[in-house]
């Protein structure tokens, strides 16, 4: 929180003069309070941590196999496609970009009916895109209305990383969830 107070007042005092220096400081600002907002997250996690006390690490992509095997044991059918070296990716990132899928396979689970899914994770570019498609009747044909909780966690989620989330039903059929996270925090 210092270094957010500090470079606000630099920010402040270079406006008028200097606004290089200014767009300079609150680059700063925005990085250190994701930074923030992103360790609070985690003492928020421990703090609230299992039932028995026990406090289990933050999933990540890397566990993509294990949430589409969960899916599948469950009876849905799940194609999940990755590409790009998702290790690299800063922890808040990569948590948010495994939130957004398992929100999605979970809607799916909920509201499909009988479904196949197709779930794409790409990082390159210093973005990270997911995508999850069903070809079931939970929203056939409906734009999304992003009403649900899931929804708008999705959009806190891609906000925190200058993303864009977009989600709604298909033309002939099925649901399709769409979500672009930057990397670096500068809007994807």
């Amino acid at each position: 929180m210092g270094v957010i107070v500090i470079q606000s007042q630099a920010a402040q005092r270079a406006m008028e003069g200097r606004p290089d220096l200014a767009r300079s400081a609150l680059s700063s600002i925005e990085t250190a309070g994701r930074q923030g907002m992103a360790g609070m997250r985690r003492l928020l996690g421990l703090l609230t941590g299992g039932d028995d006390g026990t406090v289990a690490p933050q999933p990540s992509l890397q566990d993509l196999d294990d949430l589409v095997d969960r899916v599948r044991r469950a009876g849905t059918p799940v194609e999940l496609t990755v590409t790009g070296d998702l290790a690299a990716l800063p922890a808040g990132v990569d948590l948010a970009a495994y939130r957004i899928v398992q929100e999605a396979l979970t809607n799916v689970l909920r509201h499909a009916g009988p479904a196949t899914v197709q779930v794409v994770v790409r990082a390159a570019g210093g973005v990270v895109d997911v995508e999850v498609c069903d070809d079931g009747q939970g929203g056939a044909g409906e734009p999304g209305t992003g009403t649900g909780h899931g929804l708008v966690g999705m959009r806190e989620r891609v906000a925190l990383y200058g993303g864009t989330v977009e989600a709604g039903g298909l033309p002939d059929g099925g649901y399709r969830v769409r979500a672009r996270l930057a990397v670096d925090g500068t809007p994807a």
